[in-house]
């Protein structure tokens, strides 16, 4: 198994529904290592790292978010793996 990493900036309503919770359980349940935080510019950041099918799932799913999210924009760019996660999370 290949270990790919993408970080992805959603945009759009996605910060005070629950985005960042829904993001966390799904990457978990998708084996998945990295983090998912709020900025200060209104969008959420995910930085993933694990099976390049996974990633594509949960890339999908961010299309989507959390049933009270309306996500206006996904912007996506692949990078290097680092290897520096153990887990999943949500960052401050």
């Amino acid at each position: 198994m290949a270990i790919k990493r993408e970080h992805l900036l959603i945009s759009g309503q996605v910060q005070g529904v629950s985005f960042r919770a829904y993001t966390e359980q799904k990457a978990r349940a998708l084996g998945l290592t990295g983090f998912v935080r709020n900025l200060s510019d209104g969008r959420v950041e995910v930085i993933a790292e694990g099976d390049e099918s996974q990633l594509e799932i949960l890339k999908r799913w961010c299309h989507e978010g959390s049933p009270q999210a309306v996500v206006n924009e996904v912007v996506t760019e692949t990078q290097s793996p680092t290897g520096e996660f153990d887990e999943f999370r949500t960052a401050t």
